[in-house]
């Protein structure tokens, strides 16, 4: 199955309109067992963009495909220099009010689990455990050879030794972690083999054109099965690793809720969409129940 197109989506014109009653959270949450789906919009509080807001960045930038990766020397250059700018932008983020609600809904045993298809680790950094990385992680690397795994920090020394004086500004981070960069600033970036076989390296990322390992997908489809809700948060549910989720709630009967300013493609399934930020939104929702938001988060 080919996995997240970088397609564009039109909302259509009879889609149901967003709301400001954040009531039906209110009660999901209190019921318990909700499960949480979150994309790249529960991120842009703590500096990283997403794709498709206004502005986001799939106007200015193609994301890096698996196909182009593997088959291109010059791909791979681009992509890792790119990504080794990045990863000190994701390396300062924090977890915003958003993360943070969800981990306290978490610790007072309201959700069934988290979902993300964000590769930041901004919801373990807020302290949320069990995490599904529906896409995987920027802070781990694969090597495609041998398959070893590795820390990202590792390579980040790696390539700043070999790659010393590579300071150039960039016109704007992505959700994945990829600079924008041109290709005069790309230059000769040096790429770092595997330490074990000399093989290629890649993060272990689902790009755009990879498909999400099945055993991943059907542990989240078990996750669905067992939660009493869905409720998702900041993704605009294009492309069908989140949305097939959605439908599978819908189907089955189990409310479906969405906070997104924005419409999503699966607001036809959902009880409700909240069209607030999600920040103040959620820790509105936790006040209201009585739970404490920590402030106190680690590193992500």
């Amino acid at each position: 199955m080919r996995m997240r197109p970088t397609v564009s989506w039109t909302p259509a014109k009879d889609l149901p309109p967003g709301t400001t009653d954040l009531e039906p959270v209110a009660e999901a949450l209190s019921a318990g067992g909700v499960l949480v789906l979150s994309g790249a919009g529960l991120s842009t509080e703590s500096g990283i963009p997403d794709y498709r807001s206004e502005g986001g960045s799939l106007s200015r930038h193609t994301p890096m495909t698996y196909q182009d990766f593997t088959a291109s020397p010059q791909a791979r250059r681009r992509y890792w220099a790119r990504s080794h700018l990045g990863w000190r932008t994701f390396g300062r983020a924090r977890p915003n009010a958003g993360h943070r609600s969800v981990a306290a809904f978490g610790r007072h045993g309201l959700l069934s689990g988290v979902i993300t298809q964000n590769v930041d680790g901004l919801h373990q950094a807020a302290g949320s455990a069990g995490v599904v990385e529906l896409h995987g992680s920027l802070d781990r690397v694969v090597c495609l050879s041998c398959g070893a795994s590795s820390p990202r920090r590792g390579l980040a020394r790696r390539l700043e030794e070999a790659n010393v004086g590579f300071e150039p500004v960039a016109a704007g981070i992505n959700p994945d972690g990829d600079a924008d960069l041109t290709d005069e600033q790309v230059g000769d970036f040096r790429v770092m083999p595997c330490t074990i076989c000399g093989g290629i390296l890649k993060p272990d990322v689902v790009f755009f054109g990879e498909a999400v390992p099945p055993q991943r997908v059907e542990h989240c489809r078990g996750l669905v099965r067992e939660a009493a809700s869905l409720l998702v948060l900041g993704s605009s549910l294009t492309v069908m690793s989140g949305l097939r989720f959605v439908r599978q709630a819908a189907r089955t009967g189990k409310p479906v809720l969405i906070i997104n300013q924005d419409p999503t493609r699966g607001d036809q399934h959902a009880l409700t969409r909240i069209a607030l930020p999600l920040g103040t939104t959620l820790t509105t929702v936790a006040d209201r129940l009585d739970i404490p938001v920590d402030d106190q988060t680690t590193a992500a």
